[in-house]
């Protein structure tokens, strides 16, 4: 069993970095605009495979806006908590 107090949601990831989460949950919304129009709130998993390439993608464009008006640093976050997810989820499978 984890140590709950060795992971600080709260303390440790909402009150340090609060505008930056804010903008990253954003990211999630209007990519579910644009991929996903009129369905409740979802990552198709199908639709977002390149993680690593789509990071360095929007790193190298990091301080300005995307066409959508989106911040590419804030879709680097989104695209490195993917990538970050989905080798949890493959070390649990092991």
């Amino acid at each position: 069993m984890t140590n709950r107090k060795e992971y600080p949601l709260f303390s440790g990831l909402l009150k340090y970095f609060p505008d930056a989460l804010l903008e990253v949950s954003h990211v999630s919304f209007v990519g579910n605009e644009q991929h996903n129009k009129g369905q409740h709130l979802h990552w198709d998993r199908n639709k977002s495979q390149d993680e690593p390439d789509a990071l360095m993608r929007h790193l190298l464009e990091s301080g300005t806006l995307d066409t959508d008006g989106m911040r590419h640093s804030a879709k680097v976050c989104w695209r490195a908590l993917a990538l970050l997810q989905k080798e949890i989820e493959n070390d649990k499978k092991k």
